[in-house]
């Protein structure tokens, strides 16, 4: 305990915040005082240094080398400076690094942005900051379009209230291949760790008071215009795109306004926003839990779509970089899953995109492993390659020559020479512009996706996760689906079970299991990498007999029912 103090006491010598420096004092008090739910939190917050990875940072706003704050992103933007360097110089290139950094409007996000344009000018590095709160897409948009070396983009993206993160894109001179503007992956992040675990003290690191370029908003111009031109020639459409009415609402984060832009450029005029979501509130003060995919998230949202006869439900998480879709669907306002929508993009891209009649595999649709099968028949039914990914936009976007990516999480890369992230504003632009032109015939959103069954199949996926309270559960719980995994799904024997940490189709090793049925039904199970959970993937695919989408649904339903019964019991939930 002695020790524990003593770093206690030196990380508030070193803090240079005022307001961590109290919280911290306090719980050090109580601790000392005999408290031991202060000791067991004094603990948790000196566990360990919050760990860089490929997700960049991301926890608890608080004080400590566990949790996110100034101190910590000082040291994580000085060790990423520091990789800067190194990396030009070993690149024979000379000259400062351009960075572009972005933030959110969670809690502490430009106090972060600014900390970090102090610590790279300082370094001798272009600091660009983003002239005010805006979605990861731009941040993402302007390291490429500035032909910056590095990107930072301080958000939490769709955590709960309490947490905050650190993203960092590499491109510029230090990534050249697909790669450029993408997630770092490793070993960018191992590299990068250990420069950051070399800071002696935040004392030791020199921050600037003045010298970075805040920018002006001639780079969100640039985004809404590149993104609004995705959907073509406003002029031919334009009635059609005026007559559609579409619900918004992007859960109180910074999405909104680019959104609404983006569409109206686009000729879009007929939005209605969630007024109670519209403006960023880092509190989110009306949901639970700041996802889409989260129960009751989009409630307020489609009781709007109710009352005004939309066309559509739009719903962005608070950073914009994932859209959920809802349509009406047997006369119900349903959300889609992930994989419906991605597979209603992938099919509308690979219709565009064939038409430029490029040789065969010249073009690829790629989405993580976890994602549906559907969108790998889409290719084939369209001359074009395939690429299944690890988990993540980090690895979907590195996908070579990628012209549309997804994973089910929300997450859609529909322009990735803008964008080598997910983007849920070209996304929601394109959703929307295909809701406008079914409309225009007399179709839905229900109707296109009978379409696919028509000419897929019923592909028909669903998650089972347990979550944990304590963190060890998770690999205990891997290790035990390991050692004894089920013989049987749905009542069909399983044929093949993949230990995913030796590799799995060509992809590098990664935690998981996958199990494949004599049915065709498949689950990949893996810890999460920014939740403590362990998720699981379930897919049934039943085929369709002529035009006999109904009872192909029905049967899939079924059958998915059973899968997630033994795949619960097999999780023990």
């Amino acid at each position: 305990m002695k020790e524990l103090l003593s770093r206690a006491e030196a990380w508030i010598e070193d803090d240079p915040d005022d307001a961590t420096r109290e919280e911290l004092t306090a719980v050090l008090d109580a601790a000392v005082a005999g408290d031991a739910d202060a000791l067991a939190d004094l603990e948790d917050r000196f566990r360990g240094f919050l760990e860089f990875g490929t997700a960049g940072l991301r926890g608890a706003i608080g004080a400590g080398p566990n949790r996110m704050n100034r101190a910590v992103v000082i040291r994580a933007a000085a060790g990423l400076a520091r990789y800067l360097s190194d990396a030009l110089a070993a690149a024979g290139v000379e000259g400062p690094a351009r960075v572009a950094i972005g933030y959110d409007a969670r809690h502490g996000s430009a106090d972060f942005a600014v900390d970090t344009a102090a610590v790279m000018t300082a370094a001798g590095h272009e600091a660009l900051l983003l002239p005010r709160t805006l979605p990861t897409p731009v941040l993402a948009f302007a390291t490429r379009f500035l032909d910056a070396d590095a990107g930072v983009m301080v958000t939490a993206s769709h955590n709960p209230p309490q947490d905050n993160g650190y993203k960092v894109y590499l491109g510029g001179r230090v990534v050249t291949d697909e790669g450029r503007g993408a997630q770092i992956v490793p070993p960018y992040d191992a590299e990068i760790a250990s420069r950051i675990a070399a800071v002696a003290s935040v004392e030791a690191v020199p921050r600037a008071e003045k010298g970075w370029t805040v920018l002006g908003e001639g780079v969100v111009d640039e985004y809404v215009a590149q993104v609004a031109a995705l959907g073509g020639d406003v002029t031919p459409v334009a009635e059609r795109r005026a007559a559609t009415r579409i619900v918004l609402t992007p859960l109180h984060g910074v999405g909104g306004e680019t959104v609404e832009r983006v569409l109206r450029e686009a000729g879009f005029s007929d939005l209605h926003t969630v007024a109670e979501q519209a403006q960023p509130d880092p509190d989110f003060p009306t949901v639970a839990f700041p996802n889409p995919e989260e129960k009751g998230a989009i409630d307020l949202a489609l009781e709007l779509a109710r009352s005004v006869g939309a066309d559509v439900v739009i719903a962005n998480d608070p950073d914009a970089d994932r859209c959920a879709v809802a349509t009406v669907v047997d006369g119900e306002w349903t959300m889609l899953h992930g994989d419906v929508t991605g597979s209603l993009l992938g099919e509308r891209v690979a219709e565009r995109r064939s038409r430029l009649r490029m040789a065969p595999g010249s073009q690829v649709l790629a989405n993580s492993i976890v994602s549906s099968q559907q969108l790998a028949a889409i290719a084939e039914a369209h001359g074009m390659g395939h690429a299944n990914t690890l988990t993540g936009f980090k690895w979907i976007g590195r996908t070579p020559r990628m012209v549309f990516g997804y994973e089910e999480a929300l997450g859609y890369c529909v322009a990735p020479e803008l964008v080598r992230d997910k983007d849920g504003v070209s996304a929601a632009l394109l959703m929307v512009d295909f809701v406008s032109e079914l409309k225009a015939s007399g179709r839905t959103l229900a109707d296109a996706i009978d379409d696919l069954a028509r000419s897929y199949g019923v592909y028909l996926t669903s998650q089972v996760s347990a979550r944990y309270a304590d963190l060890a559960e998770i690999p205990a719980t891997m290790a035990r689906l390991m050692a004894s995994p089920p013989a049987t799904l749905a009542g069909s024997p399983v044929v093949a079970t993949d230990d995913m940490s030796l590799g799995f189709r060509g992809l590098p090793g990664t935690t998981g299991l996958h199990l494949a049925a004599e049915s065709g039904a498949r689950v990949i199970v893996r810890p999460s990498g920014t939740e403590p959970k362990v998720k699981a993937y379930l897919e049934v695919i039943v085929p369709v007999e002529g035009d006999e989408v109904a009872g192909a649904r029905a049967s899939a339903v079924e059958t998915m029912a059973q899968l997630q019964a033994d795949v619960k019991a097999a999780l023990g939930i």
